[in-house]
């Protein structure tokens, strides 16, 4: 079955996703003068001065020159109708529908588009739906970066278990459903960037999501409870955030971006500094103040060939108040994108699964060798193959509130065998274990087609059985940062 989708995914990759150009496709063999201003091609400017093509790439023009040499140079609009054959650890294999719609101008920006639409709609085995609508514009706005996106997901079989990380105990011989819970969200965001200096970047938006949680609901489920009925009755879940609540948030960053080309980038810094203002009279269920600090750096080996990547994040939130628990296993950003499930999964540590790392005051690392091993064109496309291998791990500095109301356990007579050596159903809530970092390895592949395009096939496992029994598997999009 796996082997079947890989066939599928590629197939569409190399068919459904031919780009239209409106002008005639060339190859760019010399040097392209004023490639990726915002400035008519007559107006020269000094080859040192840093590039808005912008913002959240800055590439000067030699760079640039070197990124696209060789490169069949994209015009006009670029349609990639897709369908979505990917498979995650966590979700199932996911099924659908993507469109990308890149527009590159009269070719003087490529590889960098002017602007982008993105269409998804897909599900996935596990029960999870998901539906995607973004758009990124580099010239609406002079000097301004605009990204939106209007996004719903829906869990019928969330991963949930609990926080703390190691103080909640894993027993991978319970049935899948007891550590799931069902949730609906529903997001909308406008984010606008614009440059301070050089380098360095303002961000600053406004994000608004919609939950519904609740209890998991499968029909061959044979177990009296799940996890989430557990923290329900014990009152770790406020009976008031149990079925969910909305978030209604102002953002604002600052930003240092060196990259040399953002989907791909072989060298540069990219750091970023958030913070999130979520007051109740904004129409927030439970108010609160969330940071983000995050370090990314590309350390070039052998040009662009051969790049050493990391990634440093820690985030928490601020004030004596507890935030609302859906809050909690989010990692937040702004600009491109939306917001990620954290932490573990495929979007923030590879190998551990969804979820397992919640708390106050989290923090995870990615390290990446990424190898470029060929480049070719194919039927008017620029095609390259990219292997990488990682070590991930994440850990809560802070704990969310773990305190319980023993009383509330009492209505639940669970066999014995369904607890761990401890004995009841607290030690789902307090194992005991101190916590540590949660470690992973593995690696992958990556085919990159006109440089945006970019299908990964990676494989991660957990260095610890609480944080996975089992290796992870994932057919997914983009380098992970």
């Amino acid at each position: 079955m796996k082997r079947l989708c890989i066939i599928l995914l590629m197939v569409g990759i190399l068919f459904p996703a031919l780009s239209h150009g409106q002008t005639q496709d060339t190859l760019r063999t010399v040097q392209a003068i004023d490639t990726l201003r915002m400035k008519p091609r007559g107006e020269k400017k000094p080859e040192t001065e840093v590039l808005v093509a912008p913002p959240d790439t800055t590439v000067k023009s030699s760079e640039a020159n070197e990124l696209a040499k060789g490169d069949i140079v994209k015009t006009g609009l670029s349609f990639g109708p897709l369908p979505v054959v990917a498979f995650d650890n966590d979700k199932g294999f996911q099924y659908g529908a993507l469109l990308n719609i890149y527009n590159f101008g009269d070719g003087s920006w490529y590889p960098i588009p002017k602007s982008q639409w993105y269409f998804e709609l897909s599900r996935f085995t596990k029960g999870s739906q998901l539906y995607v609508i973004s758009y990124d514009n580099r010239t609406l706005i002079p000097g301004v970066r605009l990204s939106t996106a209007l996004q719903v997901t829906k869990d019928k079989a969330l991963d949930f278990y609990g926080f703390n990380g190691y103080e909640s105990f894993y027993d991978s011989s319970l049935e899948t459903g007891f550590y799931r819970m069902n949730r609906m969200v529903h997001t909308f965001k406008v984010d606008f960037t614009g440059q301070l200096e050089d380098n360095f970047y303002w961000k600053a938006g406004y994000h608004f999501s919609h939950f519904r949680t609740g209890s998991f609901e499968g029909e061959n489920y044979t177990l009296p409870t799940t996890l989430f009925d557990i923290y329900k009755a014990a009152e770790i879940i406020p009976e008031d955030q149990a079925d969910g609540g909305i978030s209604s948030a102002i953002r604002v960053g600052i930003m240092y971006d060196s990259r040399d080309f953002e989907a791909a980038p072989s060298k540069g810094i990219w750091a970023e500094a958030n913070i999130a203002y979520a007051p109740k009279f904004l129409g927030t269920s439970v108010g609160y103040t969330k940071y983000n600090l995050t370090f990314r750096n590309y350390l070039p080996i052998a040009k662009d060939k051969l790049v050493f990547a990391y990634r440093l994040n820690l985030q928490g939130f601020l004030g004596k108040e507890s935030p609302a628990f859906y809050m909690l296993p989010y990692d937040m950003y702004l600009g491109t994108g939306y917001d990620r499930e954290g932490f573990g999964g495929y979007r923030a540590v590879r190998g551990l699964m969804r979820g397992r790392v919640q708390g106050a005051h989290t923090g995870y690392f990615n390290t990446e060798l990424r190898w470029r091993f060929v480049s070719f064109h194919l039927w008017k496309q620029n095609i390259a193959f990219a292997l990488s291998g990682f070590f991930d791990g994440a850990r809560v500095f802070k704990g969310f509130s773990n305190d319980f109301k023993v009383s509330g356990l009492s209505s639940y007579n669970l066999t014995s065998s369904y607890y761990p050596p401890q004995g009841g159903p607290q030690q789902y809530m307090l194992y005991g274990g101190k916590e540590k970092f949660h470690l992973s390895a593995g690696g992958g592949i990556r085919f990159i087609m006109n440089r945006n395009f970019i299908v990964a096939f990676e494989y991660g496992k957990a260095f610890d059985a609480q944080d996975n029994s089992k290796g992870a598997f994932y057919i997914n999009t983009g380098f992970l940062f």
